[in-house]
């Protein structure tokens, strides 16, 4: 088989997010295991990107050769509806969905229901689909037509990482996550404020500029919270490992992930976790590893930051199950293999 890919993503793929991180495992990886990728960038402005904007990623696509196989980030493909349709008997197309765009969070009823018709429009040209994780597979399946058998499930993978030292007086609570509202940092610093009375801080490390009005308000609630001595709002960090090495409790109150690597990344390092159960976070989290409350749910989260602040022997056993949980996880080989079987078994 030719094992020639395009890999399109857009705007820059040295964002810190987890899904571009992703991307450029997949990338790397799948190069390792003999595939000739060729990056290629779609352009600024996606998910809502201009009419330009969204014809001029078309325009780079359809300069692929006849029977290039390409695969799609689903942040732009997922609006790439009526060019899949003109372009999919002549190119190989496959999705990679990190997560259904109508699932972001704070979107009006309108623009959620027009972003899932266009997806499932353009899933529909896709000849096979990597999904992140089981719970977007089943998703897809069941709400936006795309048959199973169609259907990849690649979670990402972990690179060995050294666990946590803990012991810090006082604790440290850290969260990692992109400022944005589907993150959840709003909830996570109500909580705190009901915690006033117990010994802790917390670093929230994240980029501000990809929302900068959410950046803003987070700013705002802190300076308000008069908890600015123990929340920092760090901003980005090129490497988090060592922020996790240093931390006794990961704490992320995002209201919807498609998977969630800081998840991941925090059983890796051996933390005991404080989350929502929303989207794939129940399947990465075990339940002895966490504990997982409802979504937009200062109250919940309070509650469960107290349990482990109050009870050093309730974070150390949770510590120990999420140490063995990280140790199963794949590993970037491991999710390059699966997309790799998926690209040969193209129809």
């Amino acid at each position: 088989m030719n094992r020639d890919l395009f890999f399109a993503y857009p705007g820059d793929i040295e964002t810190r997010t987890g899904g571009y991180g992703y991307d450029r495992r997949m990338i790397a990886a799948l190069h390792d295991l003999g595939w000739n990728v060729e990056p290629i960038s779609l352009g600024e402005g996606f998910p809502d990107p201009s009419m330009a904007q969204l014809a001029n990623a078309g325009h780079i696509l359809s300069e692929l050769p006849d029977n290039a196989l390409v695969l799609i980030d689903g942040l732009a493909f997922g609006i790439m509806d009526e060019w899949a349709a003109q372009e999919s008997g002549r190119l190989k197309i496959v999705a990679l969905v990190h997560h259904p765009l109508a699932l972001e969070t704070g979107l009006a009823p309108e623009r959620r229901k027009a972003l899932a018709a266009r997806e499932t429009k353009a899933l529909a040209q896709a000849r096979r689909v990597i999904v992140t994780s089981h719970a977007t597979a089943a998703e897809l399946a069941a709400n936006y037509a795309v048959p199973t058998e169609k259907i990849a499930v690649a979670i990402p993978g972990m690179d060995p990482a050294p666990l946590s030292i803990a012991g810090g007086d006082p604790p440290l609570i850290l969260s990692v996550g992109t400022l944005t509202h589907r993150k959840g940092h709003d909830v996570l610093i109500a909580a705190l404020e009901k915690l006033r009375d117990l010994a802790w801080t917390c670093r929230i490390v994240g980029s501000k500029t990809l929302d900068p009005d959410v950046a803003s308000a987070l700013e705002r609630q802190v300076a308000r919270s008069s908890l600015g001595g123990r929340i920092e709002l760090v901003g980005q960090i090129d490497d988090p490992r060592t922020e996790f090495s240093k931390a006794d409790i990961f704490a992320l109150a995002s209201r919807y992930e498609g998977y969630g690597m800081v998840f991941a990344e925090a059983l890796a390092q051996g933390l005991p976790i404080v989350g929502c159960a929303t989207g794939a976070v129940p399947d990465v989290v075990p339940a002895g590893a966490g504990l997982l409350v409802p979504p937009d749910d200062p109250e919940a989260i309070a509650a469960a930051l107290r349990r482990l602040l109050e009870s050093p022997e309730t974070r150390i056993a949770m510590a120990d199950a999420a140490a063995i949980a990280g140790a199963s996880l794949p590993s970037w080989r491991d999710t390059a293999l699966v997309v790799s079987d998926a690209l040969e078994a193209m129809p």
